[in-house]
């Protein structure tokens, strides 16, 4: 089969399987969100870190629950990772450095999972199990906790309650994530994947050498790892790593694992508002999104005979046959590598079956740009959803402008409160990676980190403050990231990207709830049409293009158009 019939069947198969699943599993989250019932195993939790699942939060208590869960979060697996020498099932490895364990514990907590380091290589088993595993769950139930609360700003009235912090956060892992997670281990390794407690065995090699390969429970990690689109591998080499993505099959199933949840939450938006028709339109711009950057990618990557690695041609024979198989996936092909690279910069996943660093430049720009949209399409679990709301507000806003009208969403008036607190949102994330940018290429020592000269190396850089702001973890490998600069800088940007915006949409959630709701006139502009969806497309693309194009066209442009 070649590789475009490959590529194509695949693309094909991920579609039907995702618009098979769309309405169940949109449906069944609004009915857990929605339920007033609570289960024994919750009702469990509750009392033990005693929290009354009654008690209604005002935003404010909210955040400042989501804010402080965090914060012990950080603190324990900060811990537990610098004590890693003394605890069982650490495989003989030692803690890490501070500021290592610093830059892995705010990663996994804020759902970047940015890995400086190999995992067989540095994380023990109890590590990885206790402390990354659990993060996964939490860090996906976190985001899904916020765009829930921020979709009841749109269907409640007079009041600044927005739910309970605890009580989205329980049931996102037990009625959601762990199922779902179940299910999906069970069939990464029914298709292969390891999952065992072996640890390192060394083998001799066919030339008389040794080897040495880690086991370990890797289908549990995988599993979350890509529902939760975490992205952070057991292994060094990721999804590339054949105990870990063994077979054409289970790349597919992970690429599908990481667009489930992301591409149902519209459904689930429609059906807690009552209007399935904005679910439907939200999902319009994210799959148009989708589409368009697949498509770009995959283009840059098998028709045009690109030059990378700062000007280094990929190779005579790729030249001539016109695609760029250096830092492919070659059990999987080009195509496959493109959909499963697009994907996972698509969605906030970060896992990796490619050298993102060995795209073309201009198809490695496109991963890029999905970052730089604020991973809205469909983005990561519950933060792709409450990003594409908050440019919905923007698109409402700015036509409201254009028509001399009050603009409204829902039966909300947008007011100057509540475009305020958009646009600080909207700019959260441009903040942290240019001054964090800014930083790296004005310091010497940072500066030196860059293994590439040129666009390349702006590239790479560019594209480790996009992925930590963005709370991706993917990366051009090019980046000497390992220095206490960049673990540190990488961490506070992680932090940043994460949790203000989250602060700002349980504010604006808050001030939505306290409106009354205004009632559709004449003069209400129609938001679930695809004359909106197609201005809140062109809102996602235009404000990326304003405040990133100097940036890109410095990169990955300059390096692919010369």
């Amino acid at each position: 089969m070649s590789d475009a019939l490959a590529g194509l069947l695949a693309i094909g198969v991920l579609v039907l399987a995702l618009a098979a699943v769309h309405v169940p599993l949109g449906d069944h989250l609004a009915r857990v969100y929605r339920s007033e019932r609570h289960l024994a195993v919750e009702r469990l939790v509750y009392r033990l870190v005693r929290v009354d699942p009654v008690a209604q939060q005002r935003w404010t208590v909210y955040a400042l629950s989501l804010l402080g869960f965090a914060a012990v979060s950080v603190l324990f697996l900060y811990a537990l990772l610098r004590l890693q020498r003394v605890l069982p099932l650490s495989l003989g490895h030692g803690g890490l450095p501070p500021s290592g364990a610093f830059n892995t514990a705010v990663s996994f907590v804020t759902n970047t999972d940015w890995q400086w380091y190999a995992g067989e290589a540095t994380m023990g088993q109890l590590a990885g199990l206790a402390g990354l595993a659990v993060q996964n769950f939490l860090s996906a139930a976190t985001g899904l906790a916020v765009a829930v609360a921020l979709i009841r700003g749109f269907t409640r009235e007079r009041t600044e309650e927005l739910g309970n912090f605890w009580v989205d956060l329980v049931r996102s892992v037990v009625r959601v994530l762990l199922p779902l997670s179940l299910v999906a281990a069970l069939l990464l390794a029914a298709g292969g994947v390891v999952q065992d407690f072996a640890g390192a065995h060394t083998f001799t090699t066919l030339d008389g050498g040794s080897q040495t390969i880690v086991r370990g429970p890797v289908a549990s990690q995988e599993a979350i790892k890509l529902l939760g689109t975490n992205g952070g591998g057991y292994f060094n080499a990721n999804s590339a790593h054949p105990y870990e993505n063994p077979t054409a099959l289970t790349n597919l199933l992970q690429i599908f694992l990481m667009l489930l949840i992301p591409s149902a939450l519209p459904r689930t938006f429609g059906r807690m508002v009552g209007s399935t028709r904005h679910g439907w339109a939200l999902l319009a711009v994210a799959t148009t999104l989708w589409v368009a950057g697949l498509t770009l990618t995959t283009v840059f990557e098998t028709t045009l005979p690109q030059l990378t690695l700062g000007g280094a041609p990929n190779g005579a024979v790729p030249r001539e046959l016109g695609i760029a198989l250096e830092g492919k996936e070659q059990r999987f092909g080009v195509w496959n590598s493109a959909l499963f690279a697009h994907s996972a910069t698509a969605t906030s996943g970060g896992a990796n079956d490619a050298s993102h660093d060995s795209f073309t430049p201009l198809g490695g720009g496109v991963l890029l740009v999905n970052m730089l949209l604020g991973e809205i399409s469909p983005g990561g679990v519950g933060s792709g959803l409450y990003g594409l709301l908050v440019l919905a507000l923007l698109a409402v806003f700015i036509a409201g402008l254009m028509v001399g009208r009050t603009p409204e969403y829902l039966g909300r008036k947008i007011r100057q409160r509540e475009i305020t607190l958009v646009a600080l949102s909207v700019l959260a994330m441009p903040f942290a990676v240019l001054l964090g940018l800014g930083l790296a290429l004005a310091l010497p020592g940072p500066r030196d980190a860059l293994l590439n000269p040129g666009p390349h190396g702006l590239s790479e850089a560019l594209y480790a403050f996009a992925s930590a702001a963005n709370n991706n973890g993917s990366a051009f490998a090019g980046l000497a990231s390992g220095t206490t600069f960049y673990t540190t800088v990488l961490g506070l940007a992680m932090l940043f990207g994460r949790f203000l915006p989250m602060v700002l949409v349980l504010a604006l959630a808050g001030s939505l709830a306290s409106q009354q709701r205004v009632p559709v006139s004449s003069g209400t502009l129609p938001t679930h049409r695809p004359v909106f969806a197609g201005l809140l497309t062109g809102v996602a693309v235009i404000v990326t293009g304003l405040t990133f194009f100097p940036a890109l066209a410095l990169g990955p442009l300059a390096e692919g158009l010369r």
